[in-house]
């Protein structure tokens, strides 16, 4: 097509658009000039009217293309774009990298002079936006997306669980969902699982907490959508509240016999709903959890869990799942049986509302999001009540990807503290020697913990040494490594359990016969003991003394390695905490002596928090 056919083409279907005489304003003669300057620089060789003969692409030269002005008819779209579409189509395109360009065409408002230049912004690639979904949400939104609302998850409980019946006067329940800034696919996902799968019956209602969300899709587009589900209520809070306070908001708006608290990114089996009510039913102090199988963030695949678990915490208070013990597999009479759990998930959990009430909700005090479950884990188990996983109840979760973390990691540093001060007795000195923020946190800021220390007495709660022994044994003392080393320099210091105070010798340090005492941890040199191969436990660096015993008492005396007494100086170190007298078999606990807190022998306790010693070990630098 010549030159003068293209300009032809363009001005026909300028009259055809606007439907008048050919009077094109200052702007679009601009446009105009520049087409026919491309077209002449696009279409010919300077000096000739021969066409560019055709080039290798290696070479970075394209093909003549005769067809660049064969664009989409323009009836289909506006003159702004018709515009730009026809000077992008004078370079040698292909007609598929016009129809890309026009669809990614977006308008934009210039400031200067309030004219509205085009600019051309391609639509981000799937990868991009994978990526962008990694980073907002911590999952695969883009996948999620293409997923009905109403998947519905495989059919994956023993078979035994199909068989079961339950009462048609079951309580029923209030869904409690808070959200910040979630996914609409999951969101509703989320919401149409549980309206597709809970019996009508027993569904009270479902309460959407909006904690303060600020993505448009999730203000008028999310309303008009809930305000067509019969039984779903959408509240809105007017200040960030974080997952804490957004389920407690939820549950003082319920009316159902049971919450039910459910993250935002969940998809729930046929019959999850009614063994958790089942259970609950049976004894209001019940904190019920279904078995809560995994949705791969990156693909949305759903794998559940083969073998059953229960929810437990370490000594840095982060919940994880372990295998049941085998003397909780052998009091189940079957694999339907409930499953005792020493902690439950805060994914999904279901309580007694009253119950809820009275036994003090979540801590208020506990901010945002993080540990919430573990607190009230212990507070359940420790005032009279107890925790369950049911395995015929299953409920999917997406779990993020490991890289993403959410916002307010010092909020789960301030929530664990206030765990540990309520709730774990002379223990909390294990978790802040475990987590160091904790430790550092707590020496700058004291929580004031005095109203849930109140109701833990008003509820006449048990300690946590109950919890040890009767709910989670195998929550064992931690080992601290190479503390048992024997090198030369190797020092620590005697940490009591019970206490909280370091074994330490006041006495003048060239001086022994003397007792050793307990005093607040300092770390300094009058606290710094060594322990041998020999199975001695020394103190003193230049003048060394042993830690011996006088009528039950410990004190340093001199050591006596070589002679006859050299047993009565040596001792076992017990990876339990336990510091046993190798002499005796007896253990050193911690005694208050009038004022001071002495170190007796006493016959060994497992029980008694005063035998437990932990060895917090100290680097000594050799002076050159």
């Amino acid at each position: 097509m010549s030159l003068a056919e293209s300009l032809l083409v363009v001005c026909s279907m300028w009259r055809r658009r606007c439907g008048c005489g050919l009077q094109l304003s200052p702007l679009y003669l601009l446009l105009l000039a520049l087409l026919l300057l491309l077209l002449l620089s696009g279409h010919t060789q300077p000096g000739s009217g021969r066409h560019i003969p055709r080039a290798s692409r290696q070479h970075g030269q394209f093909p003549p293309q005769h067809t660049a002005l064969e664009l989409i008819p323009s009836d289909s779209f506006s003159d702004d774009q018709f515009i730009v579409a026809t000077a992008r189509a004078a370079r040698p395109r292909s007609r598929r990298r016009v129809y890309r360009l026009l669809r990614g065409a977006r308008r934009t408002q210039d400031p200067r002079d309030g004219s509205k230049p085009l600019q051309l912004k391609p639509a981000p690639p799937e990868r991009q936006l994978e990526r962008q979904g990694l980073e907002t949400r911590g999952f695969n939104e883009l996948v999620s997306e293409r997923i009905s609302l109403h998947r519905r998850p495989p059919e994956v409980r023993h078979p035994l669980c199909l068989q079961q019946e339950y009462s048609q006067n079951l309580p029923t329940a209030s869904i409690i969902i808070c959200f910040h800034n979630e996914a609409w696919s999951t969101l509703l996902r989320t919401v149409n699982s549980v309206m597709d799968t809970a019996p009508k019956k027993f569904l009270k209602e479902i309460i959407l907490v909006d904690d303060l969300s600020d993505q448009g899709h999730l203000k008028a587009a999310l309303s008009e959508y809930i305000s067509k589900l019969d039984g779903v209520k959408l509240i809105r809070s007017n200040k960030r509240l974080g997952v804490i306070g957004g389920r407690m908001l939820g549950a003082a708006r319920a009316t159902g016999d049971v919450l039910i608290f459910m993250d935002s990114h969940c998809e729930c089996h046929n019959g999850w709903l009614e063994p958790l009510l089942d259970r609950i039913a049976n004894d209001r102090t019940r904190v019920v959890s279904p078995v809560i199988d995994v949705i791969d963030w990156k693909t949305f695949q759903y794998y559940h869990s083969v073998d059953l678990q229960r929810g437990v915490f370490n000594w840095n208070l982060d919940f994880h799942w372990e295998p049941i013990p085998e003397y909780e597999q052998k009091w189940r009479k079957s694999p339907t049986s409930p499953i005792q759990s020493p902690a439950v998930s805060g994914g999904v959990l279901g309580i007694n509302r009253n119950y809820f009430q009275n036994i003090g909700e979540y801590d208020p005090a506990m901010v945002m999001w993080g540990t919430e479950n573990v607190e009230l884990s212990l507070r359940v188990w420790l005032c009279g009540g107890s925790l369950e996983v049911v395995p015929c109840s299953r409920v999917g979760h997406v779990y993020r990807k490991h890289l993403y973390s959410l916002p307010g990691e010092e909020s789960v540093v301030k929530n664990k503290i206030r765990v540990a001060e309520v709730w774990l007795d002379s223990f909390k000195e294990i978790f802040y020697k475990r987590d160091t923020p904790a430790y550092l946190l707590r020496k700058t800021e004291v929580p004031d913990c005095i109203e849930r220390l109140q109701l833990r007495q008003r509820l006449s709660c048990k300690n946590f040494h109950w919890f040890l022994t009767n709910v989670y044994p195998e929550l064992s003392m931690p080992e601290d490594k190479s503390r048992y080393s024997g090198a030369a320099r190797q020092r620590f210091l005697l940490h009591n359990i019970g206490t909280g105070y370091c074994a330490g010798y006041q006495t003048k340090w060239s001086t022994g016969g003397h007792p050793v005492a307990l005093a607040p941890c300092s770390g300094n040199g009058n606290q710094h003991f060594e322990y041998n191969s020999f199975k001695e436990i020394q103190f003193g660096a230049i003048v060394k003394f042993c830690i011996d015993v006088r009528n039950e008492q410990i004190v340093l005396q001199n050591c006596h390695r070589g002679n006859k007494m050299e047993s009565e100086q040596q001792w076992d170190m017990q990876k339990s905490g336990e510091i046993i007298h190798v002499s005796t078999g007896k253990c050193i606990e911690a005694i208050k002596n009038g004022t001071s807190k002495d170190l007796f022998l006493r016959q060994c306790n497992k029980y008694t928090t005063q035998q437990l010693w932990r060895l917090e070990t100290v680097t000594v630098m050799n002076k050159r």
